[in-house]
């Protein structure tokens, strides 16, 4: 029996300084004994829990299932103690697996090397059964691996989500610099849009956040479009409960009114692509997308706006995004009444551009980006 199946124990993944975000989304999926650490959530579930949490969740990245857990001070016994294993109840010749791997504070420095050490004992636990052994595959495999060493403490563990819970299956086409879906999902949430408001994305790029405020709207499961998930390889995967969990979550789908989320942005091929990513989802087509720049909207009033506006990356743009902002100010002090407004910034530095005072700031990373969420009251 692995470690997961013992005590029905796992670890959700999640960015940097949103875990309490993640610990309010577990709780509402009916996950206990939920103890948020640095980047991550474990919790404990059943495997109805563990499979919605999987279908459901818009925050975390993905959830792994501990196999086993040991004391480690070497490569060797690394080695020695994952072939022992009985990878048959994981793994058979037909399937392809991956390894990520991660080290810190222990005798083995190298996580390259330590998951070069995994691979070499479920190979060889392989070969000297069956003198063939299962394939790598680094892009979609079939079983993702997780190694993790600290204080000389390892654990291997099982990806359940089958890849990063963020890839929704909805980004048919993009432009530069798009957001996180998850990121996005966060924003949804800080916001606390409830649909009592219309909501507006003013410089929508390939749609995300717009994406995201219609799933959360409808009710749309996050892994609605996913067409496997890693809970499907478990040893004791129930197919049953599964079908049960979609079934009850898609049936919770509603229709989002015409009107109610709508975006724009100034390029035709930005809205181009959010249509695109938006026609993916039920009711996409409810989104009402124009092509205008911000600075010509008449006014948005008693609404709820958002916006991941551009920030400049490239050389000889700082006094472009400083005028940007500072038009981005002037707009929603100026015509949006009664409106609030949320802004990604991924320049800190801006902020001060805009040149009007925040309700708050959060800390909020998009990649490498660590930008903050700012809240405008405007009166």
């Amino acid at each position: 029996m692995f470690e997961y199946q013992r005590w029905n124990r796992f670890f959700a993944q999640i960015a940097n300084g949103i875990e309490e975000l993640g610990v309010q989304e577990l709780k509402e999926l009916k996950a206990t004994n939920i103890k948020p650490v640095y980047r991550g959530i474990y919790f404990e579930a059943d495997k109805y829990t563990l499979y919605r949490i999987n279908y459901m969740a818009r925050i975390i990245t993905r959830v792994i299932a501990p196999l086993i857990s040991f004391q480690c001070h070497s490569t060797k016994y690394l080695y020695k103690t994952a072939k022992n294993i009985n990878w048959d109840n994981i793994l058979n010749l037909k399937q392809t697996f991956a390894i990520s791997a991660h080290t810190s504070n222990s005798a083995i420095t190298h996580s390259k090397y330590a998951s070069l050490c995994l691979k070499d004992a479920i190979v060889d636990s392989f070969r000297e059964k069956y003198n063939t052994r299962p394939s790598i595959d680094t892009i979609q495999p079939d079983i993702r691996l997780n190694l993790h060493i600290n204080d000389n403490k390892a654990t291997i563990s099982i990806d359940t989500s089958g890849g990063s819970l963020h890839r929704r299956g909805y980004r048919i086409n993009k432009v530069d610099a798009p957001m996180q879906e998850n990121v996005a999902a966060a924003v949804i949430r800080l916001s606390k849009w409830d649909g009592t408001r219309p909501f507006y994305d003013i410089m929508c790029g390939s749609g995300t956040l717009i994406c995201e405020a219609l799933m959360s709207y409808s009710r749309i499961p996050s892994g609605f479009l996913r067409k496997n998930f890693g809970f499907q390889r478990l040893p004791d995967f129930d197919n049953n409960i599964w079908q049960n969990v979609k079934k009850e979550a898609d049936a919770n789908i509603r229709e989002v009114p015409k009107g109610l989320i709508n975006g724009s942005d100034i390029s035709k091929q930005a809205v181009k692509a959010a249509k695109d990513n938006l026609s993916a989802l039920p009711y996409g087509k409810n989104i009402t997308l124009q092509t205008i720049d911000f600075k010509e909207i008449p006014s948005l009033e008693n609404s709820i706006i958002v916006s991941n506006p551009p920030y400049g990356i490239r050389t000889g743009q700082k006094k472009d995004m400083e005028i940007l902002y500072k038009d981005l100010g002037d707009f929603l002090k100026q015509r949006c009444k009664g409106s609030e407004a949320y802004i990604y910034c991924g320049k800190r530095e801006l902020i001060s551009k805009i040149g009007l005072k925040t309700s708050f700031k959060f800390p909020l990373a998009n990649g490498p980006l660590d930008g903050r969420l700012i809240k405008l009251e405007l009166y």
